[in-house]
């Protein structure tokens, strides 16, 4: 079996390790959810340095993939959890992803996603100008997403492009930043960058519709990423957090 190696180029130790906890939890989660079409490579060792897994030999993307990604995700995104969150801190890319585990969605995105990542950030008029918008808007920010989130779904949780490979007759994830969330985070980052057909959210949504509160979700969870790239990489991504803070404010 032909391996790939990658090597820790993150701050952080410890990233790699993470990484593959993550693929074996999202191997399990699509074992027990008898998925066939979604797979995750199979990870042969680990160390701070080095993650050496599984070389998958990547083709373009076909209508049939993508609709057997959609079916797959739904099929993982159906199985019920207990609990959001997660029971240790993981990665999201180069950054930190701070998790615990709650029984309230609202409250622990909120706070584990969105305060984190703006108390990131290290202009003091952009960090006290969103922490100020956060609170005022938490109470009703934490109420919607409640509202429109059924229970707690296993998530990829950096589901964007980059992140699937196209087999011949399979799609692999890799990369994740897992954890317990509503099923929407997972479609909303599809969209951020594009990528992903219309046959894909057709098979998604075959199998799994989304909700009729997607559309306004869809930006609440992209700010999340946004701020994430916005602290990573600099202000380009500043309108883009506005814009989805926007419809924060308008809730």
């Amino acid at each position: 079996m032909a391996l790939y190696r990658k090597i820790n180029g993150s701050p952080y130790p410890d990233s790699l390790i993470l990484e593959a906890k993550g693929l074996a939890l999202l191997a399990q989660g699509l074992a027990d959810a008898g998925v066939s079409e979604v797979r995750v490579p199979r990870v042969e060792s680990v160390s701070e340095q080095e993650l050496a897994m599984e070389q998958v030999e990547a083709i373009a993307p076909t209508p049939a993939l993508m609709s057997g990604l959609g079916r797959g995700l739904a099929c993982l995104h159906r199985m019920e959890q207990t609990r959001y969150g997660l029971d240790y801190d993981n990665c999201i890319g180069l950054s930190r992803q701070l998790n615990r585990l709650s029984g309230n969605w609202g409250e622990f995105f909120v706070e584990s996603r969105l305060d984190y990542q703006v108390g990131l950030i290290a202009d003091d008029a952009v960090r006290s100008g969103f922490a100020e918008i956060l609170a005022r808007q938490k109470g009703r920010l934490a109420a919607f997403l409640n509202r429109h989130c059924d229970y707690p779904s296993l998530v990829h949780g950096d589901l964007w492009s980059g992140n699937v490979l196209f087999g011949e007759s399979e799609v692999w994830l890799i990369d994740p930043a897992v954890y317990y969330g509503d099923r929407e985070v997972d479609l909303a980052m599809t969209e951020l960058f594009g990528g992903f057909s219309e046959a894909f959210y057709q098979g998604y949504d075959e199998g799994l519709p989304r909700s009729r509160a997607y559309p306004t979700k869809k930006s609440i969870y992209n700010l999340y990423h946004t701020l994430n790239h916005y602290n990573l990489f600099g202000i380009s991504y500043l309108p883009a957090c506005r814009r989805h803070l926007k419809v924060i404010e308008s809730l």
